[in-house]
């Protein structure tokens, strides 16, 4: 019985991380920053999906954006990264865990 308090335990913490990654998830802004080269030019598009619908948004030319902005959209990119890897192994781990629960005593 003890083992199968520390799972349920376990649990709860898991589904409680994965609440807050899900929330930080939904902090950040949507999309990301494409660069396009166009006749030996480079533009910068913020890129998402809307609906379904793929939607490149035009944000000027490369060098005519502060650094802190593109900084700013790697940082996003990066964050985003690692928190969808997180909650993947966390989603893993929810399942593996209640499987474990549902086992015979």
């Amino acid at each position: 019985m003890i083992i199968k308090d520390i799972l349920n335990e376990e649990l709860g913490n898991s589904l409680r991380m994965k609440d807050r990654y899900e929330k930080e998830l939904s902090k950040l802004p949507v999309g990301s920053l494409a660069v396009r080269n166009i006749k030996g030019n480079k533009y910068a598009y913020r890129i998402y999906r809307d609906n379904g619908k793929f939607v490149a948004e035009y944000k000027g030319r490369l060098s005519e954006i502060p650094e802190e902005e593109i900084a700013k959209w790697r940082d996003v990119k990066k964050k985003r990264a690692s928190y969808r890897s997180s909650l993947s192994q966390l989603k893993k781990e929810i399942v593996f865990l209640k499987r474990a629960l549902r086992g015979k005593e």
